[in-house]
């Protein structure tokens, strides 16, 4: 007698052998994409003197007492640099791989809107960056003018301080993005602007444990940081307003 296949087999390879390309094509973006990423952080981790003295310029500490307190500091420090480079370099590429993987799937309509919104994306992320390395750069300003309002000595060190305003930096970034995700999934009807307006004191809420949870140990800079992405909700809500009133226009029989 024959063997027979369980169902449960014979469904399960059916489901592999139609998604197999699929895992193919993913895999294939992730490794692109792991590559470039892994590419530009070695170029960051060999030339971190470089963006070291750029940020050291930056946050103008130029003449202040700055120091490795380990023999291993730089290595942990030209890693934060190697890390933060590939992020940056990293993240349109990213973009475009999620979109062009996402396509297929698409109506072309909104496949057009989505790409109109990349340079958007790519211009938050990069103002997010820069309003990160700008909330540290006052603080470190503040730090250095109390303590010497005091007549305190400070030594301030260099690899903990640069891996930190690059950390932030590159999560504000990140969380610069959240406008987008909202807008396109108001777009393609995932949600719905009455829903988000009830979700208000809660997105605050989120914002400022995000906040809080950033490696500076202040509630003020906590506030600072938390304050831009209240303000991008809001803007987004507004924005969502006038393209519904532009859509209703727009689709409205003319007289």
């Amino acid at each position: 007698m024959e063997n027979i296949k369980p169902p449960e087999t014979s469904e399960l390879n059916e489901l592999l052998s139609r998604y197999s390309p699929i895992f193919s094509e993913v895999r294939k973006r992730i490794f692109v994409t792991l590559f470039v990423f892994a590419a530009a952080s070695v170029a960051g981790f060999v030339y971190y003197e470089k963006i070291i003295k750029i940020f050291i310029n930056i946050l103008g500490l130029r003449g202040i007492n700055i120091v490795f307190t380990s023999p291993f500091q730089f290595i942990n420090l030209a890693i934060s640099c190697g890390i933060a480079t590939g992020l940056v370099i990293t993240f349109p590429l990213l973009i475009y791989q999620i979109l062009s993987f996402l396509r297929p799937a698409l109506r072309v309509r909104e496949f057009k809107m989505i790409v109109r919104f990349l340079p958007f994306s790519i211009f938050l992320f990069l103002i997010g960056f820069s309003f990160g390395i700008l909330i540290m750069k006052w603080q470190i300003l503040l730090f250095l003018s109390q303590a010497e309002a005091l007549g305190i000595g400070n030594i301030l060190d260099i690899s903990k301080l640069i891996s930190t305003v690059l950390l932030v930096s590159s999560l504000m970034g990140i969380a610069f993005q959240f406008p987008i995700v909202i807008l396109l999934l108001t777009r393609i009807g995932i949600i719905k602007l009455i829903h988000l307006k009830k979700q208000r004191l809660r997105v605050y809420f989120g914002s400022l444990i995000f906040a809080i949870l950033l490696p500076p140990d202040s509630i003020l800079i906590a506030f600072l940081l938390a304050l831009p992405l209240a303000i991008l909700f809001e803007l987004t809500l507004i924005s969502i307003r006038i393209l519904d009133r532009k859509k209703v226009a727009y689709t409205s029989p003319q007289v």
